[in-house]
């Protein structure tokens, strides 16, 4: 089945933002999906085509390359990049990469692989290695891959280079993700140098990644002056990165003709396309609008995607038990990490017990008049961890239909990461 994200769009404007309606939104998801057993993983159409037609809003013509470890379904990425200004995907393993070349010809590798029997498929298969990259931040990277398959033996691999975007100051420390151990404009030449110099290979592209502006929300709710104090530290980071990013492309444009340098995700889109050193953004979880993209200034993502859990007991009259629930999100462990209880309103977990493995208590004014067999309906943290879990989305139009289900990854057989 495919989704045409194009007519959603007319009609998320027609209905006026459906989601603003909480109750009718929610209601409208329950309804259609009433017949499918829980845990069952939902898709708001009009909701996906609205956040895929604001990120392309925001990123003012440039192109935005999929991020789809944010997506992990292959019918949404189709859809998605059928919308005029998405292009590409940005993968997160090279097996995953290999499996969808073979309808996209063109996706690039976000992290640096060590998988050799992947590799030696990518340089034995002539097409794929014309659609696919590979990321690189050492050379060492590169002699992993000509042990894997030698130069002679292999086409062309195409290799983007790494390059770290996080902000260190003596006041703050490190402020950002611990990726790629180049920094400077000066280490990004050297090793740009290195790839050109070495057979079998092509340095196509480079990728600046800054998650302390486009992964932390600059808006935390009830938190004024951290907000403020965020935004100070966005503004001065996104300003020492421009001038270095713009200098180490310029560096590498020296030693290679790039055919795109890629910088920033949901949250920096604005800051990152101003650059006139970037020619592409990447973007995946706007796309879903996980509870964590929720406070943020410069954009508001509709709940396209959320799942629905059965309540199985009622321990007491003010506490409902749902079956599973344990959907924790990766990255440091804290309550944000935990999924949203949305509909019915005002519900929330105990905090001796959490959302857990195989039951989850839910508390609040709503757990009184829920009852065994209802639902309660979750937002994840982030954006693709949930299709890890089902096999299967429902698709909801805003009429309250389900459409077919679609595939997630586990739901084609796959597993990557």
């Amino acid at each position: 089945m495919t989704l045409d994200l194009a007519a959603a769009e007319v009609r998320a404007a027609a209905e006026r933002r459906l989601w603003h309606d909480a109750d009718r939104f929610w209601s409208a998801l329950d309804e259609a999906t009433r017949d499918r057993p829980a845990p069952v993983v939902a898709l708001s159409v009009e909701a996906l085509s609205h956040n895929a037609h604001d990120l392309l809003r925001r990123a003012g013509g440039l192109p935005i390359r999929v991020a789809s470890k944010s997506v992990r379904s292959r019918p949404v990425l189709d859809a998605v990049l059928a919308l005029p200004g998405f292009r590409g995907v940005l993968a997160y393993t090279l097996a995953e990469a290999l499996w969808l070349a073979s309808s996209i010809d063109d996706v690039v590798v976000g992290y640096p692989t060590a998988d050799r029997a992947a590799l030696a498929t990518l340089g034995r298969d002539e097409r794929a290695a014309g659609r696919v990259t590979v990321m690189v931040d050492s050379a060492d990277q590169l002699d992993l891959i000509d042990a894997a398959i030698p130069p002679g033996e292999r086409s062309p691999i195409r290799v983007c280079l790494d390059l770290d975007a996080s902000w260190r100051t003596r006041a703050l420390g490190h402020l950002g993700v611990r990726r790629s151990p180049i920094r400077t404009p000066e280490q990004l030449r050297t090793l740009a140098e290195t790839v050109v110099r070495r057979p079998g290979f092509d340095l196509v592209g480079v990728m600046a990644y800054e998650a302390q502006i486009a992964g932390v929300a600059d808006a935390p709710a009830g938190r004024g002056a951290e907000g403020a104090l965020l935004r100070a530290v966005q503004r001065a980071s996104a300003a020492e990165l421009a001038d270095r990013r713009a200098a180490a492309v310029a560096g590498v444009r020296g030693v290679a003709e790039l055919e795109f340098v890629n910088g920033g995700g949901t949250g920096s889109i604005e800051r990152t396309v101003a650059e006139s050193a970037v020619t592409e953004v990447a973007a995946g979880s706007g796309l879903h609008g996980p509870h964590l993209f929720d406070h943020y200034r410069a954009f508001a993502p509709a709940p396209a995607l959320a799942f629905a859990l059965d309540v199985v007991r009622k321990p007491s009259p003010d506490l409902a038990t749902l079956l599973g629930g344990g959907w924790i999100a990766s990255g440091p462990a804290a309550a944000d990490r935990l999924p949203l209880p949305v509909w019915p309103a005002g519900l929330g977990f105990k905090p001796r017990e959490g959302a857990g493995e195989v039951q989850t208590p839910v508390r609040g004014a709503a757990a009184r008049e829920l009852r065994v067999g209802d639902r309660v309906w979750l937002r994840h943290a982030k954006a693709g961890e949930p299709l890890e879990r089902t096999a299967d989305i429902v698709p909801v139009r805003a009429d309250g239909t389900a459409l077919p289900p679609i595939p997630s990854y586990r739901g084609e057989g796959r597993c990557f990461l």
